[in-house]
């Protein structure tokens, strides 16, 4: 089973090198690497060339952001299944894409759904997020499980299409709506903890995000024809302290 990881970067030389030791020190062998750069002005793509022995494809160019990015990582892939490693991650460990094709193997569906680690600045772990008791219909009132956590088969972007350049932060949680509730794809929880996720980012930067988000969660759901309420999808972070206080 060859597996295909995308990164997508533009002037990520401060945070990239770790994530290209990350890919190289996978015992899994069959990977498929395939890194997209938005024309960085900086170094990154000169740390990049110290590892063209693990990078299979690397595009330097312009883009219309992100999520272009990603669907021109995933038109290059030619693995069994996609992951997505952003350019201030790491895998969480050296056998996490072993242990994800082991799963795959085992588990004929079309995604696995794992889990994710939050590290700050100094490297301190400050949050594991699991999808333990993740399920599609949570889509409704504004829950995903992280993305990169994601392994999807290679083939649903063909059936089904690649990112909605459109939205601004919410791409992602729009595919995932489409995949998961409009076509109901097969998929199992892993158990895998994927990836270590530096805290930060264009999705959880503060109150006007989170409006953001609110907006695009909600037409995700309405382009994908899901009913939902408006609510509840506002008032998530109510929700999301309130499954924190029902655990503790």
């Amino acid at each position: 089973m060859k597996i295909s990881i995308i990164t997508v970067c533009y002037n990520s030389a401060k945070t990239i090198e770790k994530t290209f030791q990350s890919v190289a020190s996978q015992t899994y062998q069959n990977i498929e690497y395939i890194v997209i750069d938005g024309k960085s002005t900086d170094d990154t793509l000169q740390i990049a060339n110290k590892y063209q022995e693990v990078i299979s494809n690397i595009v330097s160019e312009k883009d219309k952001g992100l999520y272009d990015a990603m669907n021109k990582g995933i038109a290059l892939a030619t693995g069994d299944i996609v992951g997505i490693l952003n350019s201030d991650d790491v895998f969480n460990d050296e056998t996490v894409l072993e242990d994800v094709a082991k799963f795959h193997n085992q588990n004929n569906v079309d995604a696995s759904v794992g889990n994710i680690i939050q590290f700050n600045n100094e490297g301190k772990t400050v949050r594991k997020y699991s999808a333990k008791n993740w399920n599609p219909e949570k889509l409704k009132i504004g829950f995903m499980p992280a993305h990169p956590a994601i392994f999807f088969k290679r083939d649903l972007f063909t059936k089904f299409g690649s990112y909605h350049l459109d939205f601004i932060i919410g791409a992602d949680y729009e595919l995932i709506t489409r995949f998961f509730l409009k076509h109901n794809i097969s998929w199992k929880f892993s158990n895998i903890t994927t990836t270590a996720m530096l805290v930060g980012g264009v999705s959880s930067s503060g109150f006007s995000s989170y409006k953001i988000v609110s907006r695009e969660i909600a037409k995700a759901l309405e382009r994908n024809q899901i009913g939902f309420n408006k609510t509840k999808v506002k008032l998530r972070g109510f929700w999301k302290i309130v499954g924190f206080l029902n655990k503790a």
